[in-house]
């Protein structure tokens, strides 16, 4: 029993350093889209559909955003990784969202998903605008 003890506490570690980095790169990946124009709208919207990362606005479009931390530094891999399945859970989230916001349904919408590497530094920023459809 001593090692499943040790094994949990170890996960535990690694999920709250995981939870550590999610939550360093949606603060990067907001702070550089705001450096690019957008404004946040709000944070972590979280509802039984799942979650949204960031809520920004550009111009009078309203941009629903995924943040991905990438660990390694290939390009590619942060779109790929919002699979069908979470474009679902997002959609879903964002429609929530909107049913709960009156004012924003009129707004044009979109899905982003910006990625990050470790230290994200400018270039190591993944923007991919538009990353996928609400149909």
């Amino acid at each position: 029993g001593r090692y499943r003890r040790g094994s949990a506490a170890l996960m535990a570690a690694q999920e709250d350093t995981r939870a550590a980095r999610g939550a360093q790169a949606e603060a990067a990946a907001c702070a550089y889209l705001q450096r690019h124009g957008l404004q946040l709208v709000e944070r972590n919207y979280r509802c039984t559909h799942g979650e949204i990362d960031l809520i920004m606005r550009e111009q009078q479009t309203l941009v629903f955003v995924e943040v991905r931390y990438r660990t390694g530094t290939n390009f590619g891999g942060a779109a790929a990784s919002v699979d069908a399945r979470k474009q679902a859970k997002l959609i879903a989230a964002a429609l929530h969202y909107l049913q709960r916001h009156p004012g924003a349904r009129r707004q044009p919408c979109r899905f982003d998903v910006m990625a990050l590497a470790p230290g994200a530094r400018e270039e190591a920023v993944e923007w991919i605008r538009n990353a996928f459809e609400a149909n």
